[in-house]
């Protein structure tokens, strides 16, 4: 660790959990061409969060993850998850298998969005995490887009990144992941290259 503080205090980590989410489908070596179907069951009643993929909204799995990763769409995440072999019970089951095979000994996963605050972690796990995820080459490109325009049902829909620091050309970003409820304060992993050498930085809590 070049710099660390409080890297062993166990916090919620909102929409960090897309990253464990996006492992677990990948790890699956599902058909990403097939299509899944956002259901009322996708709809996020625990805080009322928007989203403009409408229930009964039809995509390719590949597109729900680029959804899920880039701007962060809980619909998307919840969907697929939802699709997993075994349904949602079996996909979180795997999540915190992961977890444990990781090392990240002080994470749970309760939901696949981090909508829930009972998705906890520590700055030091999460780092294992991020370094873990950088392996799958679809995590670096779809958490790294700038922007896409999707198609959905018909109708073509633009998408941008939550973290705007992937478009600029003063950082080389090689996997970025953002996150945002209450209990959790604002968010951000990433890996990057600073001062020429790759780092991994985990930002929880932050102000700002």
């Amino acid at each position: 660790a070049l710099y660390q503080k409080n890297a062993n205090a166990i916090v919620p980590i909102a929409s960090i959990t897309k990253l464990m989410t996006a492992m677990v489908v990948l790890d699956g070596s599902p058909n990403l061409q097939s299509s899944i179907t956002i259901s009322d069951e996708d709809v996020d009643y625990l805080r009322g969060s928007r989203s403009r993929l409408h229930v009964g909204s039809v995509m390719t799995r590949e597109t729900a993850l680029m959804l899920a990763l880039m701007s962060s769409e809980n619909r998307a995440s919840h969907a697929l998850a939802r699709h997993y072999p075994g349904g949602l019970p079996a996909f979180l089951a795997a999540m915190n298998i992961k977890a444990q095979a990781l090392g990240m000994l002080d994470t749970r996963f309760e939901d696949p969005t981090g909508l829930n605050s009972h998705n906890v972690s520590t700055a030091r796990d999460l780092a294992k995490m991020v370094v873990a995820a950088h392996r799958y080459p679809l995590i670096r490109e779809f958490s790294t887009n700038p922007e896409a325009t999707v198609e959905v049902n018909g109708r073509e829909m633009a998408y941008r990144n939550t973290n705007p620091l992937v478009k600029s050309a003063a950082w080389d970003v090689g996997l970025s992941k953002t996150g945002y409820i209450n209990e959790a304060g604002k968010c951000l992993v990433m890996q990057a290259r600073v001062a020429d050498k790759r780092v991994v930085i985990v930002l929880l809590d932050s102000a700002g």
